[in-house]
């Protein structure tokens, strides 16, 4: 079969995804010819994501977060305020897109997120089965954790869900844990989406606390908690590209530019990962059975919500700041006892075949409806 992926490009964690389900599909002999990305201007597309998609990939404008002037913080009114004077901008994406699936026909659109993606399902109906993936989705099944916190919010959240998905056949929520499909929607659970060098690393447990800084707001935050704590050792990655990699901050401080193969190798080999709840890093370090901190982005709610899900997983604990002192006291006491996360991600390809086998006559299948939400917890 033929698919098309759109994803979003905000952050690292949908284009790994879609990396992964790239070389899942292509391996089992299914045609991907071109890949549309959303641009950041927070970002630039990583050299991994151009070298592992092999295949035509085409960047479009896309709405994305609009950080505080500290870069620690998502801004909401900012976010759409700049969003909405973007417009026009964002009139020009879905025609792109529109070029790109109108030339490939493909036999599904696999949708990453992306807002724009929703919109164009819904605006131009494509003959494509529309199929959304992501945590994300997670939040119609009845086990999904809610944060408490801003009513605004979260009902932000659950809009920008929805639209990500107007109008799709299929709903494939990605889980840090087993939970049951439910029957009759249009929700499937399936494990997490990881890369194969994920799997080409073998773990070891080293002397220092790794650190993944989305917003380079924080590192101020960690490099002044170096100087006052000597005795814990810290290796981070940042994208301050006018830095030197690696850079000594301290004599216990490494900062190194985001690279994949050296980050992944670091996690495989460090005490326990600090890091903003991005579901893609939290994965990771959860198959390589290192516990992780949590420190939710201020503003963004969706991180809220991945913290509480990774706990209900025993993935590690959850912070409101970047407390390396709390974290090593928390790895110290802690029993390290294998993970079912390993067994469970393993199932992934399984899964999807199932799925997709399931879905090839899905014009034919009876109307479906969502699950009920789950009420706040």
């Amino acid at each position: 079969m033929k698919f098309v992926f759109i994803v979003q490009g905000e952050g690292r964690g949908h284009m790994t995804q879609a990396l992964a389900l790239f070389e899942l599909l292509t391996s089992q002999g299914h045609s991907i010819p071109e890949v549309l990305i959303g641009k950041s201007h927070r970002r630039t597309l990583p050299d991994f994501v151009q070298k592992g998609l092999k295949t035509a990939i085409t960047q479009f404008d896309s709405p994305n977060f609009v950080a505080d002037k500290n870069e620690k913080s998502i801004n909401i009114r900012k976010t759409i305020q700049h969003n909405l004077l973007r417009s026009n901008r964002f009139i020009d994406s879905l025609r792109t897109i529109d070029r790109v699936i109108t030339h490939h026909e493909p036999d599904y659109i696999i949708n990453f997120y992306d807002l724009l993606a929703g919109i164009y399902n819904f605006i131009y109906r494509p003959k494509a089965a529309f199929w959304a993936i992501g945590h994300q989705y997670l939040i119609h099944h009845p086990s999904f954790p809610f944060a408490t916190g801003s009513p605004l919010q979260k009902s932000l959240f659950k809009l920008n869900t929805a639209i990500t998905a107007l109008g799709a056949q299929k709903l494939l929520a990605l889980s840090f844990r087993p939970l049951p499909d439910i029957p009759g929607t249009k929700l499937s659970v399936i494990p997490p989406l990881l890369r194969p060098q994920v799997k080409q690393h073998k773990t070891t447990q080293g002397d220092f606390i790794l650190t993944y800084m989305v917003n380079s707001g924080y590192a101020d935050e960690v490099i002044s908690f170096s100087k006052k704590h000597p005795e814990i050792k810290i290796e981070a990655f940042w994208d301050k590209q006018h830095m030197p990699s690696p850079y000594h901050a301290s004599p216990n401080l490494t900062f190194h530019h985001i690279n994949e193969q050296l980050f992944l190798e670091k996690m495989a080999s460090c005490k326990g990962l600090l890091s903003t709840a991005g579901f893609e890093s939290i994965c990771e370090a959860m198959y390589y059975n290192k516990p992780v901190m949590m420190v939710p982005v201020a503003g963004q709610y969706e991180q809220a919500c991945n913290a509480l899900d990774a706990l209900a997983a025993n993935a590690g604990m959850a912070h409101y700041e970047f407390d390396f002192k709390k974290f090593d006291l928390f790895l110290k006491s802690r029993n390290i006892t294998p993970s079912n996360f390993v067994n469970w991600q393993e199932q992934l390809g399984n899964k999807l075949t199932k799925i997709l086998s399931s879905q090839n006559n899905w014009q034919e299948d009876p109307p479906v409806t969502y699950p009920k939400l789950s009420t706040e917890h």
